[in-house]
């Protein structure tokens, strides 16, 4: 097992996006006016791809364009102090093309937030880095 300098487990790739697919909220970090802005949003991983969707006139739609983005998502339990975040940076781009559109509409992603949500952003897991908090004596 690995550390970092912290003292975390050091997650590898596959664990990771094992962990990844394991939750169903994240947050996205975007450029919005050239200002850095993190949206909490409902995903699913198609391989070792995020999928999100969204409203067509968002900002998110509007700023994941062909963008770099970044993505963390975790679990941590505050009772016996352990969890685990994973972090992805990586190009997301907006879906077109009605095929690739009528794969995603069919894959277990149902916006939790209101309103039309027509609008699908994927993400490439370019860099994927993940730590794991375990259990420590406090006492």
């Amino acid at each position: 097992m690995k550390l970092d300098s912290a003292g975390l487990q050091i997650l590898s790739r596959h664990e990771c996006v094992a962990l990844l697919g394991s939750v169903p909220i994240g947050r996205i970090v975007f450029t919005d006016r050239a200002l850095p802005a993190v949206q909490p949003v409902n995903f699913v991983l198609d391989a070792e791809r995020l999928v999100i969707r969204t409203a067509v006139g968002s900002k998110l739609a509007a700023a994941a364009q062909d963008a770099i983005v970044a993505f963390e998502a975790d679990e941590f339990d505050p009772g016996t102090r352990t969890g685990w975040s994973v972090t992805v940076v990586g190009s997301a781009r907006a879906v077109r093309e009605p095929e690739e559109i009528e794969y995603l509409a069919g894959l277990p992603l149902h916006a939790w937030a209101p309103g039309s949500r027509d609008h699908y952003i994927v993400v490439g897991t370019e860099h994927v880095t993940g730590r794991r908090l375990s259990s420590v004596d406090v006492g």
